[in-house]
C-alpha cells in the first residue's frame, strides 16, 4: 500500500499535448442511457434497488463503511442542486463553456440534462430524508460535479479538451474515483488524454468507465473504456445474464454490475427507471469509494485488484475468466472489503505508461518530419564517431578512401599530361623535318 503524496498538486502541472488528432465524439455514442422511462415518486422506492440486497454485497459492505471520507467525481451533464439526495455534493466545475461555475446546472436536451443526476444518485445518493428513499452505493461519500457538454449542449469547448481538463480538476480537488458514463464509439483516443489519464493514475485516482450499450450502437467498447488501467464495467440484467441491449463486449471489461431496471433521481427530484452501463459504472464507482473509505492509503493497482480478485464469475463464462462479456465476473464489494487479497505491484487492467512508450513511438515513426525545421533539435553526436586523433596524420580510413584514390588519380593525370606533351613535341619535330626536306628539293629561281 502506498500513500498519496501528489494529491492536491497544483494544476500548473497540466500540460496539454500538441495536437488533438481525432474527432472523438460521435453523437450516437455520447451517452449510454437507453430505455429511460420516467416514473412517479410514489412508484419508485428503495425496494426497487434490487442490487443493494443481492449478491453484490452492498448491504454487507455497509456494516463496514458507507463511504465517509471518500470522494467521487462525476464527469457528466451536471448534478442537480435542489434534491436532498445530492446534499453530498461538496464542489464542482464546468468544463463545457456553457454551464455554471459550480458544475450544477444540468446541460443538454431533456433526457441528457438529467443523466448526470441519475449517475450521481446511483453512486452516492443520500436519500430524500424518508425511510425508503433511494440510496447510492456509497451514501456517505462526497460528490464532485464536473459538467461536460455533449452534442446537444451547444458546448464551446471540444470534448477532447473537456475530458482532459475535467480529469485534472477532479484530481486536484481531492477525487478518489472518477466516473465516466460515456463512450466515444472508437477504440482510439486523442494523445492529449494520455497525459490526463496518466496524471490520475500517478495521483492514485481510480477511473471507472462504462463499457457502452449495443442498444445505442456500441457493438464493442470504445474510449475511454479502451484506455489501459481504466476499470471498465459491463452490464447485466436482474438475473445476472449479460444485457443484450444495455451492455456490450470487449477484452478490457473488468467486472459487471446491474444495467437494467435501474432507479435514478433527476435534477428536479423526480424518479426514473432506466437502463444502460451508464448506471452500472457508478454502481462500481460507489464500490471503489467504499474501498477507499476502508483503505485510504491503498493505491490504484490494489483497489482495482481487490474488485477483480473477489468478483464472482458467471456460470455462463465457463472457464473463460476474464471473458469479453463478463470480465472477471460480478463485482462483489462485500468480499472486496473483507477478503484476504495478496497485494500487487502493477495495475491488472494494464499500464498506460507502457502503452504510450510502444504505441506513440510507433505512430511518431510514421509521421512526416515538420516542414519548419527551426524547432527541430539536433541529435547528440554518436559516441563512437568522436575522434581524438591528430588531424594532420592520415588514418587508415583516410588512406583507404581519400589518400590512395587521390594519389592514383593524380598519378594517372600526371602521366596523361606528360604523354600529351611528348606527343605534341614529336609531332612538331616531324613537321619541321618535312619542311626542311621540301625546301632542299625546290628549284632555284
Amino acid at each position: 500500500m502506498s500513500s498519496n503524496p501528489k494529491r492536491g498538486a497544483s494544476s500548473g502541472r497540466y500540460r496539454r499535448w500538441a495536437r488533438r488528432g481525432l474527432a472523438i465524439v460521435a453523437a450516437a455514442g455520447a451517452f449510454l442511457a437507453i430505455g429511460v422511462a420516467p416514473a412517479s415518486a410514489d412508484s419508485v422506492d428503495r425496494s426497487d434497488q434490487y442490487w443493494i440486497d443481492s449478491g453484490y454485497g452492498i448491504q454487507k459492505a455497509w456494516e463496514v463503511t458507507k463511504g465517509k471520507g471518500a470522494v467521487i467525481a462525476v464527469m457528466d451533464t451536471g448534478i442537480g442542486k435542489g434534491p436532498k439526495d445530492f446534499s453530498g455534493v461538496t464542489d464542482g466545475t464546468d468544463v463545457s463553456g456553457v454551464g455554471s461555475a459550480d458544475g450544477r446546472t444540468p446541460l443538454g436536451a431533456d433526457q441528457e440534462k438529467n443523466h448526470g443526476s441519475w449517475v450521481a444518485s446511483l453512486a452516492a445518493g443520500r436519500g430524500d430524508g424518508t425511510s425508503d428513499g433511494l440510496l447510492g452505493v456509497a451514501p456517505e461519500a462526497s460528490l464532485l460535479s464536473v459538467s461536460l457538454g455533449f452534442p446537444s449542449s451547444g458546448s464551446t469547448v471540444s470534448f477532447v479538451d473537456q475530458v482532459a481538463e475535467g480529469i485534472h480538476w477532479a484530481v486536484d480537488n481531492g477525487a478518489d474515483v472518477i466516473n465516466m458514463s460515456f463512450t466515444t464509439n472508437t477504440k482510439d483516443w486523442d494523445p492529449s488524454w494520455d497525459e490526463a489519464f496518466q496524471y490520475a493514475y500517478e495521483n492514485d485516482v481510480v477511473i471507472v468507465a462504462a463499457a457502452g450499450n449495443r442498444g445505442s450502437g456500441t457493438d464493442m467498447v470504445g474510449a475511454p473504456a479502451t484506455i489501459p488501467g481504466v476499470l471498465v464495467v459491463g452490464g447485466v440484467d436482474r438475473q445476472g445474464e449479460i444485457s443484450l441491449g444495455a451492455s456490450t463486449e470487449g477484452i478490457t471489461i473488468a467486472v459487471t454490475a446491474p444495467s437494467e431496471k435501474l432507479t435514478g433521481v433527476s435534477a428536479d427530484g423526480s424518479h426514473v427507471e432506466w437502463n444502460g452501463t451508464s448506471g452500472a459504472s457508478p454502481i462500481v464507482a460507489g464500490m471503489v469509494a467504499l474501498l477507499r473509505a476502508k483503505y485510504p492509503d491503498m493505491n490504484v493497482d490494489n483497489i482495482i485488484n481487490r474488485l477483480i480478485k473477489t468478483a464472482n464469475p458467471s456460470v455462463n463464462q465457463g472457464d473463460e475468466v476474464p471473458s469479453p462479456d463478463y470480465g472477471y465476473g460480478f463485482a462483489s464489494i462485500g468480499a472486496a472489503l473483507t477478503a484476504d487479497v495478496e497485494e500487487v505491484d502493477s495495475n491488472p487492467m494494464g499500464s498506460l505508461e507502457e502503452w504510450i512508450k510502444v504505441n506513440r513511438r510507433a505512430q511518431a515513426d510514421n509521421v512526416e518530419p515538420p516542414k519548419d525545421t527551426s524547432k527541430v533539435k539536433a541529435l547528440p553526436p554518436i559516441e563512437k564517431a568522436v575522434s581524438h586523433e591528430n588531424p594532420l596524420v592520415p588514418t587508415r580510413t583516410t588512406l583507404k578512401f581519400v589518400s590512395v584514390p587521390a594519389a592514383f588519380v593524380l598519378g594517372m593525370g600526371t602521366l596523361l599530361a606528360l604523354g600529351i606533351l611528348a606527343f605534341r613535341r614529336d609531332a612538331r619535330r616531324v613537321k619541321e623535318n618535312e619542311h626542311e626536306t621540301q625546301s632542299s628539293q625546290s628549284p632555284v629561281p
